[in-house]
């Protein structure tokens, strides 16, 4: 990620330490994730690169696609997909993405920060995607490394 991301400041100031961290570290190309609908990521292959923002929501409706670090991608799953019980995981090399990334706060009033990616992702960018698959009415959680 190129100082380009960051706010005015180059400082991201956010209540997810490890989204602060990897910015103010410069580990900001570590990896990260976007919980994507099994139909959605298979379409990416026609084409080569994914353009879901977030559920039902395209890239160019929303203008980004919305992505978590590792510690923010099980709250977003249990926010946004309470209601199916597979997903796939993807993590996408920042590095291999040739749009900006912006860590930036998901609504208004919002102290904690989300890459935004402000393209789409490349197929080649995701490093890997993985089944993510839940009992009905349990709450997703990620499997150990």
């Amino acid at each position: 990620m190129s100082d380009a991301a960051l706010p005015d400041d180059g400082v991201a100031p956010c209540g997810d330490r490890s989204a602060h961290d990897a910015v103010e570290s410069g580990d900001a190309d570590l990896p990260v994730f976007h919980a994507a609908l099994p139909d959605d990521w298979v379409a990416a292959f026609e084409t080569g690169e994914y353009a879901m923002s977030t559920r039902g929501r395209t890239l160019a409706e929303e203008g980004f696609v919305h992505a978590s670090t590792r510690s923010q991608v099980e709250g977003v799953a249990n926010r946004f997909y309470a209601d199916v019980d597979q997903l796939v995981l993807l993590m996408i090399d920042p590095v291999k993405v040739p749009s900006e990334i912006r860590w930036e706060p998901p609504a208004p009033g919002v102290d904690e920060l989300f890459p935004h990616v402000y393209g789409p992702i490349p197929v080649a960018a995701v490093v890997d995607a993985r089944f993510w698959m839940r009992s009905p009415g349990s709450r997703w959680t990620l499997p150990g490394p």
